[in-house]
């Protein structure tokens, strides 16, 4: 019998364990039965579709084992960042080995407060999980409709736990490698302008320049509507016409691997050398820095580790009823490749922008 109408007797032949251990494993029960032998049963019942006796087709005891989760206003699952992919990843396999299921609602702009209450309380999830920022009256409202909630990339103390990347420590690695590069002159590459993830990045980046004496410009400093590769090319571009060759800064940060990408590639058909005339840097860990050559050296915690850890707090509060609220800082780690580089003071450009053309 295949879908909804498979019973525990089907499931226990088709694994060949004991009906009874199917009831119990079913029923919630966990003592004296191994972790395997749990996540194993949940996986194959909810893949075949069991609902437990006179349950309606609505689903409310799958949804009970399920995890549902939001994207940032802007965000669709085909656009969204390979930041909040990783995040993704990380959520929905550590949920999996607790027996559990990751459901997507939608987006901030995409659900209405009515809708995501109703859907929420009909639903019965276990908990909801919201990527990137967004207001603080839409987490209030959430947390009105379900109180275990976490928040990946972005804090709303007193509100719900949340998961963040230590940005300022991510600042500091990548400053201090291109300052022992040699590099003296670093530029900012921003995007998502509205976000208060890009003023907090840059601030970082401002704070470990001035840990060394260093600072930087406004004509250093560009700051984009969104965070996509056609920004970061837009970004370089600018960076390029406010900047003279003689003034141009050897090192660029860049808000993410998707700018640091489309900056990288508009510099080489631009005949720019990359890292030799012009490194570049990303405060990012996600595939995108590896996806293509050169590889974008970036420093930033493991994206697929804070959803594994907002998975973590959602099913600890399932079975602990401390009210306290937990906001963790995942350390970030500097990974060096291909796109930067001491700098070559006496390289000349080869590039076909104006400004690169310029004698010294």
């Amino acid at each position: 019998m295949k879908g909804r109408g498979i019973s525990q007797q089907r499931i226990a032949r088709d694994l060949g364990v004991s009906q009874a251990l199917v009831s119990l494993v079913l029923n919630g029960k966990r003592e004296n039965i191994s972790d395997q032998s749990y996540q194993r049963i949940w996986q194959y019942a909810l893949k075949r579709g069991y609902r437990p006796k006179g349950m309606q087709p609505s689903g409310n005891a799958l949804a009970a084992k399920s995890v549902g989760f939001i994207l940032r206003s802007g965000l669709r699952l085909y656009t969204q960042s390979n930041f909040f992919s990783h995040i993704q990843h990380g959520l929905h396999a550590a949920l999996q080995e607790s027996g559990y299921n990751s459901v997507f609602l939608g987006a901030e702009d995409t659900l209405t407060r009515q809708s995501l209450k109703q859907e929420l309380q009909r639903s019965n999830f276990s908990g909801l999980v919201i990527m990137g920022e967004v207001s603080e009256d839409f987490v209030r409202s959430c947390r009105a409709a379900h109180p275990n909630i976490v928040a990946v990339s972005a804090a709303y103390p007193g509100l719900c736990h949340s998961v963040m990347p230590n940005e300022r420590q991510a600042l500091e690695l990548l400053v201090g490698h291109l300052t022992e590069l040699g590099h003296k002159d670093i530029a900012w590459l921003g995007g998502n302008r509205q976000l208060r993830q890009n003023a907090t990045r840059r601030a970082a980046l401002v704070e470990a320049l001035r840990q060394r004496h260093l600072a930087l410009p406004e004509e250093f400093a560009v700051d984009v509507a969104n965070g996509d590769r056609l920004d970061g090319r837009r970004a370089a571009q600018m960076l390029l016409e406010r900047n003279s060759r003689r003034s141009l800064p050897t090192a660029w940060v860049c808000l993410n691997g998707l700018m640091a990408r489309g900056a990288v590639n508009f510099l080489m058909q631009e005949g720019w050398r990359v890292p030799e005339q012009i490194s570049v840097a990303a405060v990012d860990a996600t595939r995108v820095c590896v996806e293509e050559h050169p590889q974008i050296t970036g420093a930033n915690a493991d994206p697929e580790k804070m959803g594994a850890k907002a998975a973590e707090l959602l099913l600890q509060s399932l079975h602990q009823k401390d009210e306290a609220l937990v906001d963790v800082i995942l350390p970030a780690q500097l990974t060096v490749r291909e796109t930067t580089s001491s700098p070559a003071a006496d390289s000349l450009p080869q590039a076909r922008h104006p400004h690169a053309q310029e004698q010294v």
